[in-house]
C-alpha cells in the first residue's frame, strides 16, 4: 500500500476490533429483524417458523454477548487505539482540550476536524453509551427468555421482575432496539462525513485495518 508524501499509514484497528465490529454489526441487524417477527408475525408459517425466529434470535444474541465480551476483554490488550485509556474521559493527555476541538468542528466554528488517530473523544464516549445499552438489551432479552425457558435462566435473569413487571421490560427492550437502530444510522452518517473531510480511509481502514494520517501539523 502507499499514501501520499504528505500522509502516513498507519495501521489502527487490530483484526479482533474489525471483527467485533461486524459481527456486532450483523448480529444486530439479525436480531432486528427476528425481534420484529417475534413482536408482530407478518409472514405466514404458523408455530415453526416463531419456533425458527425465536432459535435465531437466542443464537444471535449469544453471539453478540460474546462479541461485547471479547470487545471489553480487547480493552486491556489491545494496542493504544483500542485500550480503555481511549475511550475513558482524562485518562489520556490532551482529553479536554481535543473534545473542545471536536466539538468546535461538529459546531461549524472549526474549519478542519481535528487530526484524530482512533476515535476522536466525543465518539469514544459514545461507544460507551452504545455499549452500556448493548449490555441492557441483552440482559433485558434474556431475561424474557427466561420466562418460557424458566431454570438457570430463570434463577440470573428472572429476578428483574421483582423490579420490573414484565410489560415494562419487554418496552425496554423494544425501545433500546430503535435507539441502537438510531445509532446505527449516524455511525454510518459520521463515517462518512469523517472520511470526506478527513480523507483517511476511515471507511476502509475497518476492514484493512489502515488509516491515512496527515503528517503536517
Amino acid at each position: 500500500m502507499t499514501a501520499p508524501r504528505s500522509r502516513q499509514l498507519i495501521y489502527v484497528w487490530q483484526l479482533p476490533v474489525r471483527l467485533t465490529h461486524w459481527i456486532v454489526a450483523l448480529a444486530i441487524l439479525v436480531l432486528t429483524i427476528t425481534g420484529i417477527y417475534i413482536g408482530n408475525p407478518y409472514l405466514r408459517g404458523g408455530n415453526f417458523l416463531m419456533l425458527d425466529m425465536r432459535m435465531t434470535h437466542l443464537v444471535s444474541a449469544i453471539v453478540l454477548l460474546c462479541a461485547v465480551v471479547w470487545r471489553v476483554a480487547w480493552l486491556f490488550m489491545g494496542n493504544q487505539w483500542s485500550s480503555w485509556r481511549g475511550f475513558v474521559p482524562f485518562a489520556t493527555a490532551g482529553w479536554l482540550k481535543r473534545s473542545i476541538q471536536t466539538m468546535l468542528w461538529y459546531m461549524f466554528l472549526r474549519r478542519r476536524s481535528p487530526d484524530e488517530i482512533g476515535h476522536n473523544p466525543l465518539a469514544a464516549m459514545a461507544y460507551i453509551g452504545i455499549y452500556g445499552l448493548l449490555g441492557l438489551e441483552i440482559f433485558t432479552g434474556f431475561a424474557l427468555n427466561s420466562m418460557s425457558w424458566g431454570g438457570w435462566w430463570n434463577v440470573v435473569f428472572g429476578w428483574i421482575f421483582l423490579l420490573l413487571p414484565a410489560n415494562d421490560v419487554r418496552f425496554a427492550h423494544h425501545m433500546i432496539m430503535w435507539l441502537l437502530l438510531g445509532f446505527l444510522v449516524h455511525h454510518i452518517y459520521s463515517s462518512v462525513l469523517m472520511d470526506t473531510e478527513e480523507r483517511s480511509g476511515l471507511l476502509s481502514s475497518i476492514v484493512t485495518g489502515y488509516k491515512s494520517i496527515r503528517r503536517d501539523p
